[in-house]
């Protein structure tokens, strides 16, 4: 792979401010100057700092060409172990600036697994080795392979072949200490008989030069270099010293320095995308990325620039993808991908540890810099953190990508990265990447086959589009699985069969219900947009900038996704959304739950449904949460659901609690993006599936899910104001569930001698659900009821149920489930009748 770079070097050489006011002297091969700048460092240990303008790191540059920089000098060691050689490679890449480099460099070996060092402890994972470096500014490299075999010398690559050759990659090879200290430390405990040393440029003075083949003899291995370019820096003896008097005065300077940390507050809009990252591919070289974990991202990566782009919409034209400290070579990937797929001008660099003096001049390498804390918890404590020549550079968006570990309140926070780039970008979209953590070895063995797919989305699977929820579920279209009404409802209440063990036949509606549904939509979109509102701003208020939605298939899931577009609307904000199937007996799917702790940090995931009867789900989702932790020893799940209507009086997030019509309970799949009802059965379930649903293609034509999102969308605008203030006094209103409903349910149950409050179905939604799915008895109304009920008595007409006017009932309506129901319930003609 090749790429031009050249048209980005400047025409004034972003070394000589340094060079004219220290004596600092750059001598080398023709292209050393465009490859290199030069700026002063806060450290007490080397006052200058060779800046690479084709790194990534501290200059924005064309993410083709930081990879082309990589990727072409594994080609080059390639050439030199030729092909056995270079299938017996494993390659070690530098914390932090060279984490992306090294990487590109294995991708251009081909067969090569690939490990960087570290300065983020995981707890849990051995320590495989570590080193110093002399002159940073922080010292301590960890080597924290997931695999302990992988930097042995007898540690077998793909082809099983010994991983005899060792290629440690630097950004730049300078005095040697750091990859001779590497090397040495290693071959105590991994010897081998040949290591090849890998760096962009080779600034070594003559004496250091001959310090490489005196090593080589003393360990009794060949060590090879490889560089892209080639030279030597003159410094004067009391450059340190000038250096940091230098650093002093334009500190002190007035303007100078630091001043655009000193922004107010960042106006630019913030949206956040949680990349759907393969599964099982790490976020990076921490723990080791091997040759089959590559096959796995590189073709994922232009599905996922797709997803970036879309996000960031068709305005900006210049795009700075921005990666993070260590994780540089999934921001760089994604950059290449998003370079190749768009026309917008993409530019890549990362954020750093690095102190270095910010200087506003043609001839100075680090032009601005961003100051904003740590945001990753590090394991050395609080500190300043940095991203240079980011402001003032004209990005009209920046794409911030960060692994899970580092999206923290500390990022979001005033004064935090995010709103540091918000005061100098148009538009800041948060890309988070799911941070790998190794399992150990037991762990591996036992979850060897507990790997979950990643979830069905649209339009391959549901009719709603692939970012506004992923179906944790797998695709049982193909299945038979559809039941008469009354055949179903025998087994049910004989105990021959459980409830999501077979489907009921879709519900076809008639022109007339078909009317009667987009007349209901009208009547109250605005009334839903405003539940809606209440129930995200509520949900945003109390769990965090980041909450991650979690529908409960299926009436759940048209909720989840209005919330999702709410945030995205009035707040900026892309949530991801997944739909899991929860079963009344049977609880939530342990593997959704799994999945979702895998990808994403349980105490974000809010459960969202469409509304609550008598809180029946309530309870099941609280049980198995609680038994979920117990026998997974995964903590954090909080089992409190979210709803838009709550009549019931169940649970304390809720956008309402009056009972009205919410029109997606008219209509089964062709409401919510054609998908079913979720199955759990032991046949087609396994211990390691997620819980069933079948997407109804056929049913296209009939579909309405996209006009019910949109219709009740359209009107957030006009509900915003009442939004508002109906949150800020729901926030310090006394919320506790009262559990009305349950007791309400009780009482019907005696009262009507059904003696089973599994056949009482309280509340529009449900009585609707009893009207479309069950075999209904009776249909109990409160007297009065208007426009909310049309849709019920047009079914209960076409089913020959009654229609039961009562007073003092707490919901707007309630069905009841036929009692002790067998065939000899229906009459001829398949209509319930009174008694049985």
């Amino acid at each position: 792979m090749t790429g031009e770079w050249k048209e980005t070097a400047n025409v004034v050489w972003s070394g000589s401010w340094v060079a004219e006011r220290l004596g600092v002297e750059l001598v080398g091969d023709g292209e050393l100057r465009e490859l290199l700048g030069l700026a002063l460092r806060r450290n007490p240990k080397r006052a200058h700092l060779l800046v690479s303008n084709v790194l990534g790191k501290h200059v924005p540059q064309r993410p083709s060409v930081v990879y082309a920089a990589g990727f072409d000098l594994g080609r080059r060691v390639r050439a030199l172990l030729g092909e056995e050689g270079a299938r017996r490679a494993v390659v070690l890449g530098y914390a932090e600036t060279a984490t992306g480099l090294g990487h590109s460099v294995a991708d251009g070996l081909g067969d090569a697994p690939y490990l960087h060092s570290t300065r983020r402890p995981v707890p849990g994972v051995a320590r495989a080795g570590g080193f110093e470096e002399s002159h940073s500014h922080a010292t301590s490299h960890l080597l924290l392979p997931e695999d302990p075999e992988l930097l042995a010398a007898d540690g077998h690559g793909r082809d099983g072949s010994p991983h005899s050759v060792l290629v440690l990659v630097d950004d730049e090879f300078s005095t040697g200490n750091t990859v001779l200290n590497t090397i040495r430390a290693l071959h105590e405990r991994y010897p081998r008989d040949r290591y090849v040393i890998v760096a962009l440029v080779d600034m070594r003075s003559p004496a250091d030069r001959g310090r490489l083949a005196e090593f080589a003899a003393e360990i009794g291995a060949r060590v090879d270099l490889v560089v892209r370019s080639t030279g030597t820096v003159g410094l004067p003896d009391d450059v340190l010293a000038k250096g940091q008097a230098l650093i002093a005065e334009q500190e002190s300077a007035p303007g100078a320095g630091r001043r655009a940390e000193e922004q107010s507050p960042g106006t630019g809009i913030r949206t956040r995308l949680d990349l759907p990252w393969p599964a099982g591919v790490p976020d990076g070289g921490r723990h080791g990325f091997t040759p089959a974990h590559r096959a796995l991202l590189e073709p994922a990566l232009p599905a996922l620039a797709d997803r970036i782009a879309q996000a960031l919409g068709d305005a900006p034209r210049r795009v700075l993808v921005l990666g993070f400290e260590e994780l540089m070579y999934a921001p760089l990937r994604l950059g290449t991908a998003l370079e190749e797929r768009t026309n917008a001008e993409v530019r890549y660099s990362t954020t750093t540890r690095s102190p270095v003096l910010a200087v506003d001049d043609p001839g100075y390498a680090i032009r601005t810099q961003l100051v904003f804390p740590a945001h990753d918890d590090p394991a050395d404590g609080p500190g300043e953190r940095y991203a240079y020549n980011v402001a003032g550079a004209g990005f009209d968006a920046v794409v911030a990508v960060v692994d899970s570990a580092a999206d923290t309140p500390a990022l979001h926070a005033p004064g935090g990265l995010l709103d540091r780039l918000a005061a100098h970008t148009g538009q800041v979209l948060l890309a988070v990447i799911p941070s790998y953590v190794p399992a150990t070895t037991a762990e591996r063995q036992e979850e060897a086959p507990m790997l979950l797919p990643e979830p069905l989305r649209g339009p391959a699977f549901s009719s709603y589009a692939p970012d506004e929820v992923g179906w944790l579920l797998q695709d049982l279209s193909d299945t038979r699985l559809e039941a008469p009404t009354e055949e179903r409802e025998e087994a049910i209440q004989s105990g021959g069969a459980h409830y999501a063990e077979s489907l009921p036949v879709e519900y076809q509606p008639s022109a007339q219900y078909q009317e009667l549904f987009k007349a209901a939509l009208d009547l109250s979109a605005a009334r839903i947009a405003r539940a809606v509102g209440t129930v995200t701003e509520t949900v945003l208020a109390e769990r965090g900038p980041r909450p991650v939605l979690v529908s409960l298939a299926r009436a759940g899931t048209p909720v989840g996704v209005l919330m999702r577009r709410w945030a995205r609307a009035r707040r900026g904000i892309e949530l991801p959304h997944y739909a899991v199937s929860i079963v009344r007996g049977r609880g939530i799917d342990a593997n959704a739950l799994r999945w979702l702790a895998a990808h994403h940090d349980p105490a974000d995931v809010v459960f969202v449904d469409g509304w609550t009867g008598k809180g029946a789900i309530t309870r099941e989702l609280a049980a198995a949460v609680t038994e979920f932790e117990k026998t997974e020893g995964v903590e954090g799940f909080d089992p409190e659901i979210a709803v838009l209507a709550d009549p019931g009086g169940c649970v304390r997030t809720y956008g309402t609690r009056e009972d009205f019509l919410i029109p997606s309970a008219c209509l089964n799949s062709t409401v919510s993006g054609l998908i079913s009802r979720t199955v759990l059965r032991a046949d087609l379930v396994g211990p390691h599936d997620f819980h069933g649903a079948k997407f109804y293609r056929d049913l296209a034509g009939s579909d309405v899910s996209g006009l019910f999102l949109d219709t009740v969308t359209e009107r957030f605008e006009e509900v915003a104001d009442a939004v508002d203030a109906e949150v800020k006094e729901l926030l310090t209103a006394d919320r506790a569930p009262t559990w009305e409903g349950w007791t309400a349910v009780e009482r019907i149950s005696e009262e009507y001698g059904i003696h089973d409050v599994n056949l009482v179905k309280p509340g529009v939604g449900e009585t609707t659900r009893v009207l479309l799915r069950r075999v209904p008895w009776k249909i109990l109304a409160r007297r009065g009821a208007g426009p909310d009920l049309e849709h019920i008595r047009l079914l209960a007409e076409q089913r020959g149920v009654p229609v039961e006017e009562v007073d003092a009932l707490p919901y707007t309506c309630v069905g009841l489930i036929h009692p002790k129901y067998t065939r000899g319930a229906t009459g001829a003609d398949g209509k319930a009748v009174e008694s049985a």
